[in-house]
Order: C-alpha cells, then sequence, then structure tokens
C-alpha cells in the first residue's frame, strides 16, 4: 500500500501543479478579453480595428484550456458536483467506499471510453491541421489535443483517489476532515505536502 499511496502524491502533486497553472490561465483570459474590448471601442473611435479574430479565439482558447486543465485538479479537491443526499451523513469509511467504487464503475471507465471516442477525430483534427473558419482565426488542431490530455490527468486524478479512498476504507490512512472527501496521501496538509516537493 505505501508503493499505491507514493503513486497517488505523484499524481496529487502533478495535477495540483497543472491547477495551479489553469488559475493562472484564469488572470490571462481576462487580460486578453479586456484587451479585445478595449481595443474594439476604442479602435471604433479612432476608425481602426485595434482586434482580431485571433485575439478573440485565443480568449475561448484561454477559457477551454482553464477548464480542460483545471478538471483533475477540482476532482483532487473535491470540488466537483455531486448529490449528498445520503453521502453527506456517512461515516468516513463508508464515504470512501463509495468514493472507492464510483471511481472504479463510473469515472474511469466513463474517461477511458471518453478518450477512446476523442482520439480519432484529434488525430484528423492534426492530420489535416484544422484551421478556424474565420480569417485570422487560429489553428483548431492544438486546442482538440488538450481533450485528450483533459481525459488521461482525470483518469490519473481518478487512480490516485481510488488508492486514497482505499487507504481510508481498509485503515492505511486516516479518515479526512470533514471539509475533506479524501485526505491527503500521508495525512499532511496540502501546504505540508507542498513543502516536500
Amino acid at each position: 500500500m505505501h508503493t499505491l499511496l507514493r503513486l497517488a502524491r505523484s499524481i496529487d502533486r502533478i495535477n495540483r501543479a497543472i491547477g495551479r497553472l489553469s488559475g493562472w490561465l484564469v488572470l490571462l483570459m481576462v487580460l486578453v478579453g479586456g484587451f479585445n474590448v478595449v481595443g474594439r471601442y476604442l479602435g471604433n473611435a479612432l476608425g481602426q480595428n485595434l482586434s482580431s479574430n485571433g485575439l478573440i479565439e485565443a480568449q475561448w482558447y484561454l477559457f477551454s484550456l482553464v477548464f480542460l486543465l483545471g478538471a483533475a485538479y477540482t476532482l483532487q479537491e473535491n470540488d466537483h458536483v455531486r448529490m449528498d443526499v445520503l453521502y453527506s451523513g456517512w461515516p468516513p469509511r463508508r464515504k470512501a467506499l463509495a468514493d472507492f467504487i464510483a471511481t472504479l464503475v463510473f469515472l474511469l471507465p466513463f474517461c477511458g471510453f471518453a478518450l477512446w471516442f476523442t482520439w480519432t477525430p484529434v488525430l484528423n483534427s492534426w492530420r489535416i491541421q484544422e484551421g478556424s473558419p474565420d480569417p485570422g482565426g487560429l489553428p483548431r488542431y492544438p486546442i482538440k489535443s488538450f481533450i485528450l490530455v483533459m481525459f488521461i490527468l482525470l483518469i490519473a486524478q481518478g487512480v490516485s483517489q481510488a488508492i486514497k479512498s482505499w487507504g481510508i476504507y481498509s485503515g492505511a490512512i486516516a479518515p479526512p476532515s470533514s471539509a475533506q472527501s479524501v485526505p491527503p496521501v500521508n495525512g499532511q496538509s496540502e501546504a505540508e505536502n507542498d513543502d516536500d516537493a
């Protein structure tokens, strides 16, 4: 179990770093969006075009990256939507068993199927070097690649969550505090885990 917990800890660190990166992408997205708005109105006043389709598409590229790169981190932080009608009143071991089963039965198969079904369209997009339908727009194939990245990161985080849930259920690691569903691997706080990096 110790080796599996080390694997879970490594996955958590990777997804935490990627999740934090996606947080910075929000700032960049807002800056690009602000530039687009100011450029459009200032350009109209000056009789110039200060915005472009490329900048407009860069804004939704960044939004897509925030979502696609942040999904696994959101899972790690237990911030995905869930129905807590029964779950919220359960003891930690029962929650851990439910999380373990749900990860194995729902999350991992769904991500596997999604990865399988998106693989060919993404490869085709690269093969034809799919571009924007708008003049001056950005190519589509790079952003489509991040669909695959998202599902790979979700699968990895699902494996980490399953390991930690089984650790709680089996008694190998301490149950989480009431604010968490699955605790950090070694029972340390997130900040302490970061210090070990």
